[in-house]
């Protein structure tokens, strides 16, 4: 005789997955190859999610460390995350075709930087040292003329420095609220500090982060789709956990998941992070399904209208 299943409520973040930049990025990868058809050669993961990267792989584009093992005479799509200066410079003294995916939301903190440079000021970056994105933004400038900040307390270690000569920017995928902490302990010591126009946080990593909130709050477990080097996925647990998920993890994908997990949960909070595709998600709730009777319940935020032109080499 079959059991019924177990009840549970689904709570469904959205907006979740793909923000605007990643699926120009991936659209620039896929253009490219129809243009100029394979290889065509990608300097780092495109995006931070294996899945998406082994489906570019098997359209043809391989994916590199360096601009070296590039050949000069096939197209180089540069990632997402944007790159340092002398990436570009290289491609050009080599005379490739290169097409900078970099998010455009990327590159205004990269002109951000280069505009307090030029009035002569000390940036400071608020990231996650070794993340690419933070390479590509120190990598716009000369060596030392930017400082990472990554704590409050890197912010009580600074010296010899004062606030009208100094500005600031931020990696686009940090947590909202840490970010927060931080600035307003750079405001409060420099309180002349030189603040970006406009939030850094991209709106994508800002949205996603508060429907994690929404969903966390009551949950018993929250599962974030996405990869570990991926710093918003990432956040985002961190976000569910603060919000009052009583546990939450990160998963690649639905065959990652230890269902132990779910022992006496009832309601449970699933979202994905910018770079992963929502058929993971979709499978995830597939899983789910089989063993539960599910109820679900979307929890929406804000609506995403966003959409970034394709550079005109792939356009």
């Amino acid at each position: 005789m079959m059991t019924a299943k177990p009840d549970l409520t689904l709570l469904l973040a959205s907006p979740r997955g793909f923000c605007a930049g990643v699926d120009r990025a991936i659209q620039i990868v896929e253009q490219a190859l129809k243009r100029y058809g394979a290889p065509v050669y990608v300097r780092h993961e495109i995006v931070h999610n294996k899945h998406v990267v082994n489906r570019l792989k098997t359209m043809g584009a391989v994916f590199i460390k360096e601009l070296d093992e590039c050949p000069d005479d096939r197209p180089v799509v540069f990632s997402a995350h944007g790159v340092p200066k002398q990436v570009p410079a290289e491609a050009r003294r080599r005379d490739m075709l290169y097409v900078d995916a970099t998010c455009p939301l990327v590159s205004k903190v990269h002109v951000e930087a280069q505009r307090h440079f030029k009035n002569g000021k000390t940036i400071l970056l608020i990231g996650h040292a070794g993340h690419p994105e933070v390479v590509g933004t120190m990598g716009q400038l000369p060596e030392g003329a930017v400082s990472l900040i990554e704590t409050v307390e890197d912010v009580a270690r600074l010296d010899g420095v004062k606030g009208e000569e100094l500005a600031f920017v931020t990696q686009t995928t940090l947590s909202v609220d840490d970010t927060a902490e931080i600035v307003a302990a750079l405001q409060k010591r420099f309180p002349a500090i030189a603040a970006p126009h406009k939030e850094d946080i991209c709106y994508a990593t800002t949205n996603r982060q508060a429907a994690v909130k929404a969903i966390g709050a009551g949950a018993d477990l929250v599962l974030v789709v996405g990869a570990p080097n991926s710093s918003n996925s990432v956040r985002l647990v961190e976000v569910a956990e603060r919000a009052g998920a009583k546990t939450a993890y990160l998963v690649p994908s639905a065959e990652a998941v230890d269902w132990a997990w779910f022992d006496g949960a009832k309601r449970v909070g699933v979202s994905a992070g910018a770079s992963a595709p929502e058929d993971l998600v979709e499978d995830l709730i597939a899983a789910i399904a089989e063993r539960f009777a599910v109820e679900i319940e979307e929890v929406r935020v804000a609506d995403e209208d966003v959409v970034f032109k394709l550079p005109k080499e792939v356009a």
